[in-house]
């Protein structure tokens, strides 16, 4: 049993499944607060490395293997993918993975990446939990729903404007038209003074 929590303290995602046995029926909870690996979210959003994920899971022997299920839960931050403020957030995800024995028929049957596989007598959530919160992940995160972003002219948040703020733009095509009309009004302003 010690070498067991020595093991759990150092490979925190690994589960040593040997109490479970192969006895269709048999469950084995397993209840832990781990660190984030690197790597758990996308560009925008995600679980910091280093901050802690709940697992409440529960392993139960079928016939074709560890089947685990349960959920993973914990802090994520990033940035609105509109306003570019900061977003801090928690995620819980339903986790549900079969971890098949090497000689069963789903193993035989099945592609190398369809299904995860059991080796030996541990199995490593580690992938599972990475790839539950990252599907979980929104694409595009919002600080809140009608967030109206950024002005795309002076990038200022556009809830910080006040309601009539605008920008005039000219159509490239017509800069030098702009240009020659700004000059002509300088020149005629020039000659209306020296007149004067």
């Amino acid at each position: 049993m010690a070498h067991y929590a020595r093991n759990q303290s150092r490979r925190p995602y690994v589960v040593d499944i040997r109490e479970l046995g192969r006895r269709p029926g048999s469950l084995l909870p397993v209840r832990r607060t781990v660190k984030a690996p690197q790597g758990v979210g996308q560009d925008v959003i995600g679980v910091q490395a280093g901050d802690e994920l709940t697992l409440d899971l529960r392993m139960e022997s079928v016939v074709e293997g560890v089947l685990v299920s349960g959920t993973v839960a914990g802090s994520v931050v990033g940035e609105c993918s509109r306003c570019l403020d900061p977003i801090q957030d928690s995620v819980e995800v339903e986790v549900v993975e079969l971890f098949a024995y090497p000689d069963s028929a789903t193993s035989e049957t099945t592609d190398e990446d369809e299904v995860s596989r059991l080796t030996g007598d541990t199995i490593d959530l580690e992938p599972m939990v990475r790839d539950g919160v990252v599907l979980a992940l929104p694409i595009a995160p919002l600080c809140r729903a009608d967030c109206a972003g950024l002005c795309v002219d002076c990038g200022q948040r556009w809830d910080d404007l006040p309601p009539e703020h605008a920008h005039s733009t000219i159509d490239p095509r017509w800069a030098a038209l702009a240009q020659y009309a700004t000059s002509t009004d300088s020149e005629a302003d020039v000659a209306e003074t020296q007149e004067n």
